[in-house]
């Protein structure tokens, strides 16, 4: 007798649906019994333009795999259009459940040449789009006394990557925000994760690839397939990840890996209090031992993916 689908009877609302790692995730909801609103405005990697097609391109995999889709075609990135994305699942399936907190554009440029519209459309959706579509479902989550969220982070926030202020700032970003909705909603038997996935996808196609370094790091990335990060976010979003809540996850080919939060890495204590210069001489020599390493993503993350 096979088990029962981990998410039947749930309602899901995945955005940025419309390919990569959100197709992936909303076809696994799908099939694991979740009906899913397919939220995506189908722009363009910068965040231009609009299009359906992607999202229908989704709902006709979720239907030739005998799954329940509708789409909504509903900007993340303001707070209307985003009550309007957790609104649909209501006025197609009764109820929400889930949402996946996926949406997101690049603007890379290195930060002395980044303009504020650089960074502002990319804050825009990653950032405050988690919130406007996490706080429209909350009054949902809250009435209902449970709900999941999954949202979408980056190891180019959690550790660091060359030219991504606005995108790194935004996806470390998120983390606090998963943070504080598991803990001000755990009253109300509501979860709050985040996963850093691993993909080559469109977001990650640019990544130059000129000298054989960049050739072997962009060969490491292309072995990733967007649907290894499906998995984690069913689970996560399944009650049978009931004790899990304000965790952040990696996702990259077959491992799955814990973050930690900063947390106080050592501590220098002087009676009499400091002074600048007594800060140069004795309080920096010692915390020196524990800073934090200017590294990137690819170089803590250094080995083939497994």
């Amino acid at each position: 007798m096979s088990a029962a689908p981990m998410l039947e009877g749930k309602v899901a609302v995945v955005t940025g649906a419309g390919g990569g790692i959100g197709r992936e995730i909303a076809i696994a909801m799908a099939v694991e019994g979740a009906k899913v609103i397919i939220a995506d405005i189908g722009a363009s990697l910068t965040g231009e333009g609009a299009s359906a097609s992607p999202a229908e391109q989704t709902k006709a995999i979720i239907t030739q795999r005998g799954g329940t889709a509708e789409i909504c075609t509903e900007s993340v990135s303001e707070w209307v259009s985003a009550q309007r994305i957790v609104q649909a699942a209501i006025d197609h399936f009764g109820r929400i459940d889930i949402v996946v907190n996926n949406a997101g554009i690049l603007r890379d440029v290195i930060f002395h040449k980044m303009t504020p519209e650089d960074w502002n459309a990319v804050i825009n959706v990653h950032l405050n789009g988690s919130f406007y579509v996490s706080r429209a479902a909350a009054e949902h989550y809250r009435r209902q006394e449970s709900g999941a969220y999954v949202h979408m982070s980056s190891t180019s926030g959690l550790i660091g990557n060359f030219g991504q202020a606005n995108y790194a700032a935004a996806k470390l970003g998120i983390t606090a925000l998963s943070k504080s909705i598991a803990l001000d909603m755990k009253r109300y038997n509501v979860r709050s994760n985040c996963i850093a996935p691993f993909a080559w996808s469109r977001m990650t196609n640019s990544i130059p690839a000129t000298t054989p370094e960049q050739q072997a790091r962009v060969a490491r990335i292309q072995q990733m397939t967007p649907d290894k990060n499906a998995p984690m976010a069913v689970y996560l979003a399944s009650d049978a990840a009931a004790g899990v809540t304000g965790q952040v996850f990696g996702c990259r080919m077959n491992e799955l890996i814990l973050f930690t939060s900063p947390r106080p890495a050592r501590i220098v204590h002087r009676a009499e209090g400091w002074t600048p210069a007594l800060i140069a001489e004795h309080a920096m020599p010692a915390l020196a031992p524990s800073f934090m390493p200017l590294d990137r993503s690819g170089e803590v993350f250094c080995w083939d993916p497994i």
